[in-house]
């Protein structure tokens, strides 16, 4: 799952997006206003984190203007404003949680799982085929015969990516930006590694699903035909 925190005090962005980055979340950060208001509209992000003031565009306005696509993201409003009527123009605004500064990190990274990984844990894992992900174990689990294969960070995400997505053609460059984040600058044997590494713990645990390539396009997760 993918969140984009929108922070301009480097220092305090880089250290959330490297503790929900301990938590097997794909993380990018924007500093300032009119850059986090560009990426949190791309349809990219299960979650945003948004700072109140911030240069160009605050906070406040880059969360009306997300309300007002069709966008099923979860925001949480970070600042160091605690007055009542800051609180309320978030919520009204649209904010599922707010965050005042200062903060505990940790505090931060559980509210985040309590919108994301919770949400999974009560019926809501991907299933496609005659498999599902356990976020719990980051593992994947043939259903019917139970037997599971754990999974690593990448592996896990590169296949949450893909079942959430199944029989759609997939371009190397999404899978980049959704899976390393849009600065990566991870090799291009990278994903044909990853993908190897996904399709021998498929075949492991019997799945009735697979990876295809499709030169030049990308690539497709469907069901194996019988």
């Amino acid at each position: 799952m993918r969140i984009l925190v929108v922070e301009d005090e480097k220092a305090l962005s880089g250290l959330i997006a490297d503790r929900l980055r301990r938590e097997k979340y794909v993380v990018d950060v924007s500093n300032d206003g009119e850059e986090g208001l560009d990426n949190a509209l791309s349809g990219m992000y299960d979650l945003l984190i948004l700072d109140i003031m911030l240069p160009q565009v605050d906070g406040l306005t880059i969360l009306k203007e997300v309300r007002k696509t069709n966008l099923e993201v979860k925001i949480i409003m970070l600042t160091a404003k605690t007055e009542l009527e800051d609180r309320l123009a978030g919520f009204s605004g649209g904010a599922n949680d707010y965050v005042p500064k200062p903060f505990h990190i940790d505090e931060l990274a559980a509210r985040v799982n309590a919108f994301l990984r919770m949400n999974k844990a009560v019926g809501k894992q991907p299933e496609y085929g005659n498999i599902s992900l356990d976020y719990d174990r980051s593992a994947v689990t043939n259903v019917q015969t139970g037997e599971s294969i754990a999974m690593n960070n990448k592996e896990f995400q590169l296949l949450e990516y893909l079942m959430n997505n199944p029989e759609r053609i997939l371009s190397r460059d999404m899978i980049y930006d959704r899976i390393w984040g849009m600065d990566c600058e991870a090799v291009s044997n990278n994903l044909e590694a990853y993908m190897s590494f996904v399709r021998k713990k498929l075949r492991l645990i019997e799945a009735n699903v697979s990876i295809k390539t499709l030169r030049g396009m990308g690539y497709r997760f469907e069901k194996e035909e019988k």
